[in-house]
């Protein structure tokens, strides 16, 4: 063979050889390119996690805040027989906007006087001997319990008084 001809072989294999060792080097940038964009994606979800996370807490932290206020206003509404009507009239507004609020919020009061005990949706505060009702029965409210679409605000109603029937030995 002569000389000429060894040089395009020779020129050949380095050139594949440049070629593989090109495709390799290739081959890794694709896959840390990948690999960012995957270490991306899974920050920009845990972002939105944490974001949700802290915006249910500060959402939670104001409704809760909200509900006091609603059990302050039933409070004084049993009392309120003494006020004069157009202060009693603005006080039910006031009253009735912030349910409306809470509600367009997902929030929803539910009742529990005269409804069965139930430990998941109920606080006792409060337990009396009584033969005028039925024994785990809630009598009266001291909170609000609420539920609905936030289950980050879910909040036992505070039964202020749970019936118990008077022991036998005690009716003298």
């Amino acid at each position: 063979m002569t000389q000429v001809e060894q040089r395009p072989d020779e020129n050949s294999g380095a050139a594949q050889a440049e070629i593989e060792r090109l495709t390799q080097a290739l081959s890794r940038e694709h896959d840390m390119h990948l690999r960012a964009l995957a270490d991306f994606d899974n920050y920009r979800k845990r972002m939105q996690r944490e974001w949700d996370s802290a915006s249910q807490a500060g959402k939670r932290q104001l409704v809760l805040a909200l509900l006091d206020v609603m059990d302050d206003f039933e409070r004084a509404f049993a009392y309120a027989s003494t006020a004069p009507e157009s202060l009693l009239a603005g006080t039910r507004v006031i009253h009735q906007r912030l349910t409306d609020l809470l509600q367009a919020q997902g929030v929803v009061p539910y009742k529990s006087v005269g409804e069965p005990f139930d430990a998941a949706r109920h606080e006792a505060v409060d337990a009396i001997k009584t033969d005028q009702a039925q024994s785990g029965v809630c009598l009266t409210n001291s909170a609000t319990g609420i539920a609905g679409v936030m289950r980050c605000c879910d909040r036992p109603r505070a039964c202020g008084t749970m019936s118990c029937p008077l022991p036998h030995n005690l009716e003298e």
